[in-house]
């Protein structure tokens, strides 16, 4: 009887490390196939950042396919939000190291440049859409203001349901120490203690959001 308890007992334990191990193995593997994704990301994103960096330099220096332009920056609007869902969600799941908010400076970077373009498009061809910039807390926001951008990162999603390719969604981290960004936001009078803010259209400051309308009646 002693032995019969003791065998039970070893076969529990092994049992209990095997489904361990297990569990760790598939973490690890989640955990990597994430990094991957995120990584993929990243590589796409500096090759799309090359890219509005030509087309900044073409739009800037000479006269321009104006009904090409407008849809290539539709495009490319719709493309980056769909990469910055995306990417969001891969990073909520992971520990935010410095290796993801370098990597992370990257989209800024790419969604500062075609926030530029949009507004040199705008200029140059009377184009209709509204720039709706989005600038975040990334870094250490407080849990009051977490769940202040979980709110507006919310209705501002459903405003992009809605509107389409009226509205061109810009989110950007105010706070990643990003020269460019840092020009744009003292050019708007932006301050960083002020994030999350949202800039419609150059010209209009929204600092709390609470409703899909309040948003709506600039958008006419």
């Amino acid at each position: 009887m002693f032995n019969s308890q003791k065998n039970v007992f070893w076969q529990a334990l092994i049992l209990a490390v095997f489904v361990f191990s297990i569990g760790i193995l598939l973490g690890f593997s989640l955990e990597n196939w994430r990094s991957s994704q995120i990584n993929a990301l990243y590589q796409q994103s500096e090759l799309d950042l090359l890219d509005i960096k030509i087309q900044t330099e073409i739009y800037s220096s000479s006269n321009i396919n104006c009904d090409k332009a407008i849809e290539n920056n539709v495009n490319f609007a719709n493309k980056i939000y769909e990469q910055a869902k995306l990417l969001q969600k891969y990073e909520d799941s992971n520990k935010l190291t410095d290796n993801i908010i370098l990597q992370h400076k990257k989209y800024d970077l790419l969604r500062t440049l075609f926030w530029v373009n949009s507004i040199i498009i705008k200029q140059k061809c009377n184009a209709t859409y509204h720039n709706i910039v989005y600038l975040y807390d990334y870094n250490n926001p407080s849990l009051e203001i977490k769940a202040k951008q979980q709110v507006i990162s919310k209705l501002l999603t459903e405003i992009k349901f809605d509107k389409g390719d009226k509205v061109m969604l810009i989110p950007i981290a105010g706070d990643n120490d990003i020269n460019s960004v840092d020009l744009l936001m003292d050019k708007y009078n932006i301050q960083k203690q002020e994030l999350p803010i949202i800039l419609i259209d150059e010209k209009i400051k929204i600092s709390d959001l609470e409703t899909k309308e309040q948003l709506e009646k600039y958008l006419s």
